[in-house]
């Protein structure tokens, strides 16, 4: 087994890892907020996710890409997102195949099969990353995926156990008591693992706790008997958790954007957008979620876009030509040029830019099985997918309003045509995006654009809504504030700080 610890640097630096007892028990908000929390009493901490699986990207400031979630706990940490705090994203473009991302760079695509073979190289990679951020660290916290118990992956893990062991960091588990099954879930885990994978984890924290707590006690003896496994911690269920930016689309499962009616807003406005199997980047609608005056519409498969809707929003796609497929197969097109003729608007991000035009051309096959498509016709333009990415942060101004904004670029194709003589935005001098004649239809590049509070205020305004003095990137520091506190009330922090610290003096 490759390994790193010993007398390297990387082997002293204190290090904690965050494994669960299945996916989305909470791992990347209980990192977030924790980072939050040992960042603010004045140490240096990085985050560290050794494998991602999600179409959820962040670009980074070294010109790279990783998961949004590792990019929100970088923000809890104080310090811009690099590439090594995910060395391998897999980004997946259909049931059986994925994108690589290695390092921040497209390595390959594969399927399950051919990516088991890649893990002995990739972990490589992996060490290689968590010893450069070991470098400029005085704590890292590192987050696992899915379940170390996953037995059937155990030989080739570089995710949980298998980059813990060669590592050689100290674990502590955490299990989600509002699916139900948490104790079992506990111990069940426990009796999957290796006798020293078992005395790798040196406790667990139980997490989206509702009622009182106390009605837990007697189960923690219950799991120290079985397991000999200190309890760190019972968390309470975070609400403003959905106001951070989501990990991948898992969130959408559960209604993130499901809001009761405000009597406040006697006429919120509607914006509907389409639930494509291979949406990505959909936290661009959170500032937009977050406004009393706007209800977000995320329309399943099977049902058409709602009638009355002020916008239809076409987010990212990792696989744009088949999401156009699939959204034409669900009738959602005839739906768009209904909304059109009745008076609405349609905006197009990345993807769902792309989707507007006359034709998308993705000849090498670089999203998935080479061809090309007819788009929706909406905005002359058309788009050539390259297998050389676009990846950079940008500000500048949309052009209608005058409102200033600042995203980021990550896309693989280029788009002209006609209608990009009427830019959508100036990026510092750079046009960008495209509008139509009637200023009905409009789509750009740029991730992030309603997280620029003066150009969402603005735009809600031409949609008739009345938007709140909100400063959303003011909210989210405060939100990730305000889950630090509730972790360091709940969980024995110091005791957590103490078990990274024991690896160092190892």
């Amino acid at each position: 087994m490759t390994s790193i610890s010993g007398s390297s640097r990387a082997g002293r630096v204190p290090a904690l890892m965050l494994q669960g007892t299945g996916s989305d028990v909470g791992k990347s908000l209980l990192l977030a907020g924790l980072a939050r929390a040992f960042a603010r009493s004045g140490l240096k901490v990085r985050p560290f996710k050794p494998q991602n699986m999600s179409n959820n990207a962040a670009v980074t400031a070294d010109g790279g890409e990783i998961g949004r979630a590792q990019a929100l706990q970088a923000r809890a940490c104080f310090t811009e997102p690099v590439s090594d705090m995910n060395p391998v994203l897999l980004k997946p473009q259909s049931e059986m195949d994925a994108q690589i991302v290695v390092q921040g760079r497209i390595a390959a695509t594969a399927g399950a099969r051919d990516y088991y073979a890649l893990k002995p190289s990739l972990l490589i990679k992996v060490l290689e990353s968590f010893g450069r951020l070991a470098g400029d660290a005085e704590l890292i916290l590192v987050e696992g995926a899915g379940s170390p118990a996953e037995v059937n992956l155990r030989a080739a893990d570089i995710a949980n156990m298998g980059f813990a062991e060669a590592a050689d960091i100290p674990v502590a588990l955490i299990g989600d008591i509002d699916r139900g099954g948490v104790i079992a879930s506990l111990v069940g885990t426990h009796a999957l693992l290796s006798p020293g994978e078992r005395r790798r984890v040196k406790g667990y924290i139980v997490n989206k706790f509702r009622g009182d707590a106390t009605l837990f006690e007697p189960a923690i003896g219950t799991i120290a008997e079985r397991t000999g496994w200190d309890c760190l911690g019972v968390v309470p269920y975070f609400g403003p958790a959905s106001l951070l930016p989501a990990e991948d689309s898992m969130a959408l499962e559960e209604g993130r954007y499901a809001k009761a009616a405000d009597p406040a807003d006697a006429e919120p406005i509607t914006v509907a957008v389409p639930r494509l199997p291979r949406i990505s980047n959909f936290d661009d609608l959170d500032p937009l979620a977050a406004e009393p005056g706007v209800t977000i519409d995320l329309v399943e498969p099977g049902r058409p876009l709602p009638v009355g809707a002020k916008l239809v929003l076409l987010l990212g796609s990792k696989t744009t030509i088949g999401d156009l497929e699939f959204l034409r197969a669900q009738g959602w097109d005839t739906d768009i040029y209904a909304h059109l003729r009745q008076g609405g608007r349609v905006l197009g991000l990345c993807g769902g830019y792309q989707m507007l035009g006359k034709k998308i051309a993705d000849g090498q096959g670089v999203e998935g099985t080479p061809g090309e498509a007819e788009g929706l016709g909406l905005l002359d333009v058309t788009t050539r997918i390259e297998a050389k990415k676009t990846l950079k942060e940008a500000t500048g101004i949309e052009i209608a309003t005058g409102a200033s904004v600042h995203g980021y670029e990550i896309h693989s194709g280029q788009t002209s045509g006609p209608d990009c003589a009427r830019p959508m935005l100036d990026l510092a001098g750079r046009a960008e995006g495209a509008r139509s004649a009637d200023g009905k239809v409009m789509g750009c590049y740029l991730h992030g654009l309603f997280a620029s509070d003066a150009f969402r205020r603005a735009f809600l305004d031409t949609l008739g809504a009345k938007a709140a003095k909100a400063d959303y990137e003011a909210r989210i520091e405060t939100t990730l504030d305000e889950l630090a506190d509730h972790l360091e009330a709940h969980i024995d922090v110091p005791r957590l700080l103490e078990i990274a610290r024991e690896r160092a003096r190892r």
